[in-house]
């Protein structure tokens, strides 16, 4: 039997969705909402350089989030401290190690985030782009995931774990390739409908040549 292109997780009827910028977050944001997944946007992307390029893509996603009346959380931005992050890789080239170290630095920021809200999953739309290496971002994820559960038991002792089911501590990464099911061509139908701003690059310096 035929898989479905997109599989939601058991019992997830709410995910915390790290945007990268508005385009790409469109078409998932519209599928999620007509199949009963409530989406929040999570904005973390600290390599996007320069400053002005990053305030242009928030102030979009922002402006998307507003237009269909969900939550929408700015991450911080701090790109020295993205820099000091992938420091030794900046001759990488795309797809390569850099990549993969900017994916696990900001899902590990979303996935302590969803455990803030007390969402159980999370998921990124850097996995709707063509031009990123999925399996990179699923390695990124599941990382993330176990980082951020590993945290958060350590701040438990033992007897306060006890009068916890440790499993509602947990978060879980919704590893999904969100270039089927129709979403890339809606995507850029949903890129000319709302006029979007649309870069030309992935975010960091390193990534202009």
């Amino acid at each position: 039997m035929k898989q479905p292109a997109i599989v939601i997780p058991e019992g997830c009827n709410e995910v915390l969705l790290h945007a990268c910028c508005a385009p790409c977050s469109s078409a998932i944001v519209e599928w999620l909402l007509a199949n009963g997944v409530q989406p929040t946007i999570f904005y973390y992307n600290p390599n996007i350089y320069p400053r002005e390029e990053y305030e242009i893509r928030k102030q979009e996603s922002k402006r998307h989030a507003e237009s269909l009346g969900i939550r929408w959380i700015d991450g911080d931005y701090s790109h020295e401290s993205w820099l000091k992050g992938v420091c030794g890789l900046e001759g990488e080239p795309e797809r390569g190690r850099r990549c993969e170290q900017c994916f696990t630095l900001r899902l590990v920021e979303t996935a302590k985030k969803a455990q803030e809200l007390g969402i159980k999953y999370f998921a990124t739309t850097l996995a709707s782009s063509r031009w990123k290496s999925l399996e990179q971002i699923e390695r990124a994820g599941l990382a993330a995931e176990q980082i951020a559960n590993a945290s958060t038991l350590q701040s438990f002792n033992a007897s306060t774990l006890q009068s916890f089911n440790s499993s509602t501590l947990q978060v879980r990464f919704w590893a999904q390739n969100w270039r089927k099911g129709g979403l890339q061509e809606r995507r850029n139908q949903l890129l000319k409908e709302y006029n979007f701003y649309n870069q030309l690059y992935c975010g960091c310096e390193f990534s202009q040549r």
